[in-house]
């Protein structure tokens, strides 16, 4: 398997570990991915990663473009706001505390966070049902979709300790009237789960617009979910690993800036 992230020209900060730098450059990469698929909304909607060994996390500037967003212009900040690296960047503070709020749990497992504005999310997030198990995709999230009821902009500290509580141990949430939130180990898990939730949001949108569904029963629902969960852990080199090294190399056939 190719190596994508070593091709990468290092950057010459001593501040920045190997480790980070290889996180930077699969975050900077996701975000040029948002951007490829059109799940933007302006430059609204976050990816964030927390950086291995620290209680810092990865964040965009504020202000950029998600295809202007590099391994080097990332903003490093703390669980309480305070930008670390550079220390003087603007960072969106809503997009501050939806995603502080999962980074905030020291002993979390969930090192990645994404959140989008499309609109098969928030049409999928307006609607009571939520996400139906009508295809496969849908099926990863049976019994593993949280939700989180509207409490308008994210602007205020004290909603943190409500959305990690409404996530509890689950992957994925839907944000009512609001978006679509998942969590992951690493960026390409954390991406294909993106990836999945927002493929399943769209596809109920477009069944439900042709006519009747069919929806799946429980027991099947959580048979097909638990047989692709089992599936993609199969992967000898990490959960969505394989996809995202491919979506790398079709980034660096067009734009490699990324990268810098």
């Amino acid at each position: 398997m190719l190596d994508t992230v070593n091709k990468t020209t290092r950057s010459t900060s001593p501040d920045i570990s190997d480790a980070e730098w290889d996180l930077r450059v699969r975050l900077a990469a996701a975000y040029r991915l948002v951007e490829h698929f059109g799940w933007t909304e302006l430059i609204y909607g976050h990816l964030t990663a927390r950086v291995p060994g620290t209680n810092h996390f990865l964040i965009n500037r504020w202000g950029l473009n998600f295809d202007e967003v590099t391994a080097s212009n990332l903003v490093k900040i703390d669980v309480d706001g305070k930008a670390i690296a550079p220390d003087d960047a603007p960072v969106n503070y809503a997009g501050f505390v939806i995603h502080s709020a999962i980074h905030m749990a020291p002993s979390s497992e969930n090192h990645v966070v994404m959140h989008t504005h499309t609109v098969p999310g928030m049409a999928v997030a307006a609607l009571d049902q939520g996400l139906q198990p009508i295809s496969m995709f849908a099926s990863v999230f049976h019994g593993d979709l949280a939700f989180h009821e509207y409490e308008g902009a994210s602007l205020y500290l004290d909603e943190r300790e409500r959305l990690l509580k409404s996530l509890g141990t689950a992957r994925a949430m839907i944000l009512r009237n609001h978006g679509l939130l998942v969590v992951g180990g690493t960026v390409p898990e954390c991406f294909l789960r993106l990836y999945r939730l927002e493929r399943a949001c769209q596809i109920q949108l477009a069944a439900n617009a042709a006519g009747k569904v069919r929806v799946m029963p429980d027991d099947l629902a959580a048979k097909s979910g638990s047989d692709l969960t089992e599936f993609q852990k199969r992967s000898p080199i990490g959960e969505g690993a394989v996809e995202f090294e491919a979506m790398m190399r079709r980034l660096d056939r067009t734009d490699s800036s990324y990268r810098t």
